[in-house]
């Protein structure tokens, strides 16, 4: 395993405090650490050693830190998450959670702790992009909170390969090292929150092996207030105005903090039931078929997972300008997401803004979720 995963595996035993060593010789992350640690260097080098003692590995530091950490960002940024599934996902077996994108950072890290308190032996492994490992440190920090690393901008071939070798990697997690793993449903977020199965996803994970070994179980998140919304109706007006506009490794860093730290109100994640239980029923198909199918499936089970809450009902009327789903929602709920829009477009710091683009993107983001689920209904 070590040989032919080294590249892109998280850290394993033996290897957490060599990293930490690492990381204290990295003057980007001390001087980022002494931003909340305002000490002498020599000191918080002492105090990161001292706190390591006795994590062998990450699921040690996991256990020991995250879990706080995690906890301590939805009591000051959220109004709480709850944790659902019917029934939830079998404490006897290891499993690979897809799910739809909301946050960078805290998708995994809030499912980890759910986890935990539900008194699940593991954690989970995460796929990341490379993209978003802009610094060494980064890098680093993300290997020992159980990150696999995911290759962009590939050639074919290339992306081919490096593809084989994470399914490989996937299958090898949960069959021998008895892991679970959590992947987004889809490169990168649905900006929209339309959220869709990519077909090439679940080919990645077919690579490796029958895809019914990793016991997929789709995860839904739901947000009401998603912190990055204005930033993603930014990069909307950018992208329509110049299609050559890319973000920069600051606009990364920004919405990884904003994401994290943002308000994001209530937050519910809920589990389907494992895929295998209806797999089965489509294994005569011709591969293509297969995948287009299983994706549609998995998505109906996404959508159906929604928590709606009244900014969702709330968009999804205004972009209609109707009231059909007046019932859902009262005045009350009306002018506070309507404040909240305008706080949000009001952070929107770029030359000739067009506000109603960017009031309909925020508008839409929150209408889809809701329009997914009720499109199941009809």
């Amino acid at each position: 395993m070590k040989n032919n995963y080294d590249d892109i595996r998280p850290y394993g035993p033996g290897e957490v405090k060599p990293a930490v060593e690492s990381l204290l010789r990295d003057r980007q992350f001390m001087t980022i650490l002494r931003g909340f640690i305002p000490l002498p260097k020599s000191v918080i080098r002492f105090i990161i050693r001292t706190m390591f003692i006795g994590v062998n590995t990450p699921l040690d530091f996991q256990l020991r830190y995250m879990k706080h950490v995690v906890r301590y960002v939805l009591r000051k940024c959220s109004d709480g998450c709850t944790f659902g599934g019917h029934p939830l996902p079998s404490k006897e077996q290891h499993h690979t959670y897809l799910s739809n994108h909301r946050d960078i950072v805290l998708d995994s890290a809030i499912l980890d702790l759910k986890l935990v308190e539900e008194g699940y032996d593991n954690t989970v492994e995460i796929a990341i992009g490379d993209n978003l490992l802009i610094y060494p440190w980064i890098r680093t920090l993300v290997k020992i909170n159980k990150a696999f690393t995911v290759k962009r901008g590939l050639s074919p071939r290339q992306l081919l390969e490096s593809s084989i070798l994470m399914s490989n990697y996937i299958h090898h997690a949960v069959k021998e090292k008895g892991e679970n793993i959590w992947i987004a449903q889809r490169e990168g977020r649905a900006k929209d929150s339309d959220d869709r199965t990519q077909e090439s996803v679940l080919k990645m994970l077919g690579y490796g092996g029958d895809i019914r070994e990793l016991n997929i179980v789709p995860l839904t998140i739901s947000y009401e207030f998603d912190p990055c919304d204005y930033l993603k109706a930014k990069e909307f007006q950018l992208k329509r105005d110049n299609p050559a506009y890319k973000k920069s490794k600051q606009d990364d860093l920004d919405n990884m903090k904003t994401g994290i730290m943002g308000y994001k109100g209530r937050i519910h994640y809920e589990c389907a039931p494992c895929i295998n239980t209806w797999l089965e029923e489509l294994q005569e198909l011709p591969k293509t078929e297969f995948y287009a199918e299983v994706a549609k499936r998995i998505d109906r089970e996404i959508h159906s997972g929604y928590k709606l809450f009244p900014c969702n009902y709330i968009a999804l009327d205004m972009l209609n300008s109707s009231k059909a789903n007046v019932e859902h929602y009262t005045d009350e709920d009306v002018k506070r997401f309507e404040k909240y829009l305008d706080d949000q477009l009001g952070k929107i710091d770029i030359p000739e803004r067009d506000e109603p683009f960017l009031r309909q993107c925020m508008l839409t983001m929150y209408a889809n979720p809701a329009k997914n689920k009720m499109a199941l209904m009809s």
